[in-house]
């Protein structure tokens, strides 16, 4: 007996009438990846509202490292909700965002005096970076990279890179972003080989400070260390190293966005450790708080001290139920065991893929670290034309057999896995054993033509 039992289709007629209640209240705008409507959840399983139990390989979209309703985080909700529901750190002081703040302080790289602000959700958080960069250096311009994802918000679109889902008709957007390439290497230019094209972008940093924007300009340097809504794309240590190199070079802030990738998703609590590269900032969110609306920036006293008094500040932001499950969170994370498994889970699935890479030319890559792994599609092994309808079509596949899934990538060619990091091996195995199975028989239906 697996864990995935299914009394209906997907979606059944309860989910369906959910569905078409949204349909009239909700935004069509607002996409949704797989027709279901959940009534409970825990660990990496939910129940729909028809009584299937399906796999949940999408975590909230990276926001559930210590899956759906963990015990312990429960019941500090539970406990802070008796106590008080909101203060507002502008109006009055409170334990649990100090606590949050001063693990934060301690767990994140760097020896150094270190402060942190919460807020709510990402991109709050990455606004807040960049205005305590500009605030500490007193310049504006601020670099970004191809690939790029830093959230919704007027300044974090403009910081974004892919325009056709996120950008498109909400210009104009903030000014003073200067983007970059960003050497994705399953993507080598032709006739270059992995080791050029690194040399090349390495070079192309530093050329940047003359044909794109004076250094004298640039408050900050922000990076995702694994590119997360591009196609989760780690990024090689030299290329951090390049950068951190830059900032300390010409007083320029090093933002190290972990939105995604942090709190034990790569195998270690975050995923610039890797590289041996200390950020001055590092912005979190979703599985800081087990998913519940946090995050915060953490990094150098002196940048986060560097505002007016009054300068930043939130209603919302540090709510005490979100810091509640954040201390919890923490103490859950990080653990040897817990990151132990995020490893475990990139071993299980490079083990069930990479054998299939020669039976399906069309999975171009498999890629990733930890917890936060990609499959990558591509209609030609050589041309690696991206192959985003195969895609669309093995989720739907795995979606009517029990597995949720999300795509990712530039060109919205990969699938992405994003599960609890303590998800068992069996239960883990199960969805993708159906992934795998999907991807062939998609495969059969649509094999291009040579």
């Amino acid at each position: 007996m697996g864990y995935i039992h299914l009394k209906t289709l997907i979606p059944g007629p309860k989910s369906q009438a959910l569905l078409a209640r949204r349909a009239a209240a909700v935004s069509a705008a607002l996409y949704q990846s797989v027709p279901i409507a959940v009534a409970r959840a825990s660990g990496a399983l939910i129940e729909d509202v028809d009584g299937n139990i399906l796999l949940d390989l999408v975590g909230g979209i990276g926001a559930l490292a210590v899956g759906h309703a963990p015990p312990q985080v429960v019941e500090a909700i539970k406990m802070q909700a008796e106590k008080y529901l909101h203060i507002c750190a502008i109006v009055g002081n409170y334990e649990p965002y100090v606590a949050v703040c001063e693990q934060l302080n301690a767990i994140t790289p760097g020896d150094f005096p270190k402060k942190s602000i919460l807020a709510n959700g990402g991109a709050e958080a990455v606004e807040n970076a960049v205005k305590l960069a500009r605030a500490y250096t007193g310049k504006s311009a601020v670099i970004a990279f191809e690939g790029a994802y830093h959230g919704r918000s007027n300044l974090t679109m403009a910081l974004t890179s892919k325009y056709a889902l996120f950008k498109k008709g909400f210009g104009p957007f903030a000014p003073e972003i200067y983007r970059l390439p960003l050497p994705n290497l399953y993507r080598t230019p032709a006739g270059m080989s992995p080791e050029a094209y690194l040399d090349w972008a390495l070079w192309n940093l530093d050329n940047a400070l003359i044909a794109h924007v004076d250094p004298s300009a640039i408050a900050a340097i922000i990076i995702e260390p694994i590119i997360g809504e591009g196609g989760f794309i780690p990024v090689p240590a030299p290329f951090l190293n390049k950068i951190r190199e830059i900032c300390d070079r010409h007083n320029i802030v090093m933002i190290a966005d972990e939105i995604q990738c942090g709190f034990g998703r790569s195998g270690k609590l975050f995923a610039i450790e890797h590289s041996g590269v200390v950020p001055d900032l590092i912005i979190t969110a979703k599985s800081l708080a087990a998913g519940t609306p946090l995050s915060a920036v953490t990094g150098r006293a002196e940048i986060l001290d560097a505002p007016h008094l009054g300068g930043v500040g939130s209603t919302y932001g540090g709510n005490p139920l979100a810091c509640a499950a954040a201390l919890e969170a923490i103490k859950i994370i990080n653990r040897p065991e817990s990151l132990a498994g995020a490893r475990r889970i990139e071993n299980q699935v490079r083990q069930t893929f990479e054998p299939l890479q020669a039976e399906l030319p069309v999975l171009g890559d498999v890629r990733g670290l930890g917890a936060m792994m990609a499959l990558e599609f591509v209609k030609d092994p050589i041309t690696k034309e991206p192959w985003p309808d195969f895609v669309l079509s093995v989720i739907q596949k795995c979606a009517n057999r029990g597995v949720m899934l999300l795509r990712a990538g530039l060109y919205s060619n990969c699938i992405r896995l994003l599960p609890p990091i303590d998800i068992p091996e069996d239960q883990l195995q199960e969805g993708l054993d159906i992934l795998a199975s999907s991807m062939v028989e998609t495969h059969v239906a649509m094999k291009p033509e040579r």
